[in-house]
């Protein structure tokens, strides 16, 4: 499957980081034996969407038989068995939400630090910006857009917010003090262009090019759309979202400390990874600092 047809069968999935039915999932591994003192691999079960999560976790089959483990990856369908896997035992890590799902998890199922099935993070791996997308305005800021124009952002809280922060950013509104990640369209303080706020489902987003004037897209949902040649700004690197919705890979309270679990994060974040997610993915799929 190329890159765009996984990307595409994966927007499918979820509107951000939330969906449900069940899990349909598939396992790769590189099914060698690698030397080890005793000659055998260290076996290391991660489970992960397919993109990017999948993909960029295929890049480290090779250098973890190096290291002396057989990293299998179980792609899953959708994302909410791939926590209560990882909590059971069943996987050995995950790598498929930010650290607001994450945390959102363990609420809601009622896991504190020290509980068994409590999850965290053992690293931070990438991110994937938000862009404002446009065909027909070249460079998308308040003097650039025409009045009354359309814009369409995802409708989840999540992503909502994050693109009303992008507009802001980018001169186009005022969002009211103290709004950051929980805005809405009701924060919407100064909009001197009086543009339209049209909210969609943030698969579909991509879909109102053209007609709107502007679309706010996820990284992942541009390249399914092959609209990237139409990006015209994306989130700040140092954006309070960038930080804040980096993609980790969460393992068990008790995992975090085993070597090959910090052997598999090293990988993750090395330059050859970074590279290929650079070469791979554009500025759809950030790695992260």
């Amino acid at each position: 499957m190329n890159k765009l047809a996984k990307l595409a069968a994966a927007a499918l999935l979820a509107v951000g980081l939330a969906g449900c039915s069940s899990a349909s999932d598939t396992q790769k591994t590189d099914g060698a034996d690698a030397p080890k003192e005793d000659g055998t691999l260290e076996v290391v079960k991660v489970g992960a969407t397919t993109a990017p999560h999948a993909m960029i976790l295929e890049q480290a089959i090779e250098p973890m038989k190096e290291a002396g483990y057989d990293l299998q990856i179980t792609e899953f369908s959708d994302y909410p068995n791939i926590n209560p896997s990882t909590s059971d035992g069943s996987l050995d890590a995950n790598y498929f939400q930010h650290q607001p799902y994450l945390d959102g998890y363990n609420e809601d199922n009622g896991y504190k630090e020290g509980d068994d099935g409590y999850l965290e993070s053992a690293g931070a791996i990438h991110y994937e910006p938000l862009g404002a997308y446009a065909q027909e305005i070249e460079e998308v800021n308040l003097d650039n857009i025409p009045e009354n124009a359309k814009i369409a952002v995802p409708n989840d809280a999540t992503n909502e917010a994050r693109a009303l922060l992008l507009l802001q950013d980018l001169g186009i509104l005022t969002l009211k003090d103290g709004a950051g990640l929980n805005a809405t369209k009701a924060d919407i303080k100064d909009n001197p262009k009086n543009v339209e706020i049209i909210e969609s489902a943030a698969d579909q987003t991509a879909n109102q090019l053209p007609d709107v004037d502007v679309a706010v897209v996820n990284g992942n949902y541009a390249l399914a759309a092959n609209i990237t040649d139409y990006l015209r700004a994306n989130e700040a690197s140092d954006s309070e979202a960038a930080k804040t919705y980096q993609n980790v890979v969460a393992v068990k309270e008790a995992n975090k400390d085993k070597d090959s679990i910090k052997k598999l994060v090293e990988i993750l974040k090395s330059d050859d990874i970074k590279k290929y997610i650079e070469d791979e993915f554009g500025v759809s799929v950030v790695p992260a600092a």
